[in-house]
């Protein structure tokens, strides 16, 4: 099989039309690399975390993918809740993502995935209606549907 490279064609695009956003980073070295954005505005070096036998002194794919969760994913909780006639202020939501990473039965590698989401000002039935909302438009959500469990805890204060 030939790669884009190898074939000297560019490589595939995922942007089309109706995109609304597109970006596009470039990874080199694995998880002992590093990544970078066609703007430059990302550029991390990449290690793999201690408890997997690297040195850990740098990010990690898994803490870039949480990152981007609980971002997108308050951003979608925020929305919701506008659609719903609620207004909250930044310190009045938020949404941490906890990303592991495992071998299945098949000995493969495998994510899993957990959320906790903290709304203040609204009851806890409000606040886990929701959460279930915001499941279903966060675009992070829908890409890991079907292939990644995510737990989810919603609290209120």
């Amino acid at each position: 099989m030939n790669t884009p490279q190898e074939s000297n064609q560019p490589a595939a695009s995922a942007g089309t039309k109706n995109d609304l956003y597109v970006t596009k980073v470039t990874a080199s070295g694995g998880r002992h690399g590093h990544i970078r954005s066609e703007d430059g505005l990302l550029d991390l070096n990449l290690a793999l975390p201690r408890s997997l036998g690297g040195k850990g002194d740098a990010t990690n794919p898994e803490q870039l993918f949480a990152g981007g969760y609980a971002a997108c994913f308050e951003n979608a909780l925020l929305r919701v809740s506008r659609e719903a006639g609620l207004r909250f202020a930044d310190p009045d939501v938020e949404v941490t993502a906890e990303v592991g990473i495992r071998r299945n039965d098949a000995g493969t590698f495998v994510l899993s995935a957990s959320l906790a989401i903290v709304i203040t000002g609204i009851d806890q039935q409000k606040a886990e209606d929701l959460a279930e909302g915001a499941h279903k438009i966060c675009p992070y959500s829908n890409a890991i549907r079907g292939n990644v469990n995510v737990k989810t805890t919603v609290s209120v204060r």
